[in-house]
């Protein structure tokens, strides 16, 4: 049976620090196969060793090192490390570029603030939310009209030297949203519409009984 590469790491980590005490002095080098020995019986939960019971002895770094592992491991086998928030979801932003100024803009984000931080960031978050706040909107011209002064500053924010992150975010084309409001606006009556067909016929079966 493969051994657990993470009592592997454990006993690594205690010949090292072994290692290190005896060439500060604090005496010799614990041999190997006695860290081994201690991590295999940390790892069942017993003892590490006879001489643990001295209560005059101090532990050593190597020791305090296997203990730290056992509470891992007897955690692991409760089960306190099953189903944590995020547990088998995509880690947010994994695969973005570098955004110094990340934790502002995950707050507008969260906190769905408008009208704070620089212009770059509130209006990233516009621009991801401009497609549902479009979809609102009665007719066309409601529709130009936002687009048209979602452009406008854009365009402000870009012709602004006041510092601060630049803004990437891109126009948007007019004729080109109002195409895309039109088409999702058809879904949905579309989507409205079969739904009210599929339940034409319970409604008359109601109201024959």
């Amino acid at each position: 049976m493969t051994e657990d590469p993470r009592l592997s790491a454990a006993r690594y980590r205690m010949e090292r620090l072994a290692e290190e005490e005896g060439a500060a002095g604090e005496g010799p080098a614990e041999p190997a196969e006695t860290a081994e020995t201690r991590a295999d019986a940390a790892s069942r939960g017993g003892p590490a060793s006879d001489a643990s019971d001295d209560p005059a002895r101090r532990p050593t770094s190597a020791e305090r090192a296997a203990y730290v592992e056992t509470v891992i491991q007897q955690a692991i086998r409760r089960g306190d490390f099953d189903d944590l928030p995020g547990a088998g979801k995509p880690i947010p932003g994994l695969g973005r570029g570098h955004d110094p100024d990340w934790w502002i803009r995950r707050k507008i984000e969260s906190e769905k603030l408008t009208g704070l931080g620089p212009p770059a960031l509130t209006l990233r978050v516009e621009d991801a939310e401009l497609d549902a706040r479009l979809d609102e909107l009665p007719g066309e011209d409601d529709v130009r009209e936002a687009v048209d002064d979602f452009n406008r500053r854009v365009k402000l924010a870009r012709m602004q030297l006041l510092g601060g992150p630049p803004v990437v975010t891109p126009l948007r084309d007019v004729e080109a949203e109002v195409q895309g409001w039109a088409e999702r606006r058809a879904a949905r009556a579309r989507s409205a519409a079969s739904a009210a067909a599929h339940d034409e016929p319970r409604r008359r079966w109601w109201r024959r009984r």
